[in-house]
């Protein structure tokens, strides 16, 4: 746990009482947001810097502290088997339970942790709820960093939205408990969760965090009817064999089903890790091969457009239903989200919309 800073309490948001902790005899605070369930001195904050114990009291200290804003398409989350060719409005908060070497958002991620506090703007929940349906947005994405570090905030904002017709997403590092997944389940349409690799020694080692809390956490997003999504960042010499990655392609066909899209990503160079090659374009290939060999049905290639690895085909006849170019997708989906050729719905989430004509701009 970290000593709280000056700078931390004159720039992070307001202070509200966390949903999920447990009171100990001696002042001490158990957190149960997500799977690290610190053990929070008084006076201190936990792994994710914004959660801090005052006076035997846990709280969510970012609560309507917004960092990064933005109208994003929502294949760039990704999410490509949600809404097709819409935009999510994007927010995060500072902070973040992991400590990721190669983390891209590690300014707004690791603030806390660094004692570098971005810069925050205040943002209501009603006022987040009112500039997405402003800015013709379909969805509220909670991302950039983990979300589940604001979960008070985000069930604030999630809670209106639902009820404005807008869909909430997760983009997510996949450690949240099942008690956070609980409160969640009712008002969470979709996920992206990041399957970092499938080796704890890799998890204890670059990102300080466990494997097996990703694993329950997506079993848990699962049961919960959360529609998923599963990204790896394929990082030269460190999540790239193919044995550890036809045991993690099995896990998600045998645990969350063939249906259930994964998006391979090309690493580049990023925060602490600067001395790792961009992935080879042979090895994303490789990865791609190894999931479609375990069963998966949707396999994509993220970040590296020359491999045009981004369409999605029907399960039941491999007819094209979405080809996208960078973030424009064409759509050939009927209109209420069957295949044109066979009739077979597509699996996901919002696909039953008017067909284009033509490419849909999403950004």
């Amino acid at each position: 746990m970290s000593m709280i800073s000056a700078r931390s309490k004159r720039t992070a948001g307001e202070a509200v009482p966390s949903l999920l902790s447990t009171t100990m005899a001696d002042g001490a605070v158990r957190c149960g947001v997500c799977a690290h369930r610190c053990l929070v001195r008084s006076g201190r904050t936990g792994i994710c810097g914004v959660r801090e114990n005052r006076d035997g009291v846990l709280y969510s200290t970012v609560y309507g502290a917004a960092v990064a804003v933005a109208m994003d398409p929502i294949e760039k989350k990704p999410l490509f088997h949600v809404a097709p060719g819409s935009r999510a409005y994007s927010l995060a908060t500072a902070g973040c339970p992991f400590h990721c070497v190669f983390c891209q958002n590690w300014e707004i991620a690791q603030g806390p942790r660094l004692g570098a506090w971005p810069p925050v703007r205040a943002l209501s929940p009603e006022r987040a709820v009112a500039e997405a349906l402003e800015q013709g947005a379909r969805a509220v994405a909670y991302t950039y960093v983990e979300p589940t570090i604001f979960l008070e905030y985000a069930l604030a904002i999630a809670r209106p939205a639902r009820a404005a017709g807008l869909l909430n997403l997760f983009i997510t590092d996949g450690y949240a408990t099942p008690e956070a997944i609980g409160l969640l389940a009712a008002v969470l349409d979709a996920a992206n969760v990041d399957l970092k690799g499938f080796d704890d020694a890799f998890y204890r080692r670059r990102c300080g965090a466990r494997l097996v809390h990703v694993l329950e956490a997506l079993e848990g997003y699962h049961r919960a009817g959360v529609w998923l999504e599963v990204t790896t960042l394929i990082i030269p010499g460190e999540n790239d064999d193919p044995a550890e990655l036809r045991e993690l392609t099995e896990w998600l066909v045998a645990h969350l089903g063939p249906e259930t899209p994964w998006h391979v990503s090309r690493f580049f160079p990023a925060f602490r890790m600067l001395d790792r090659p961009p992935t080879p374009l042979a090895s994303l290939l490789r990865a791609a091969e190894i999931g479609r060999e375990a069963g998966l049905r949707h396999v994509y290639v993220g970040n590296a457009p020359e491999l045009a690895m981004e369409d999605t085909y029907c399960v039941g006849c491999d007819t094209l239903l979405l080809a996208r170019r960078g973030y424009q997708v064409f759509r050939q989906l009927s209109d209420d989200g069957t295949c044109p050729t066979c009739g077979r719905h597509m699996a996901g989430r919002a696909l039953a919309q008017g067909a284009a004509a033509g490419p849909v701009p999403c950004g």
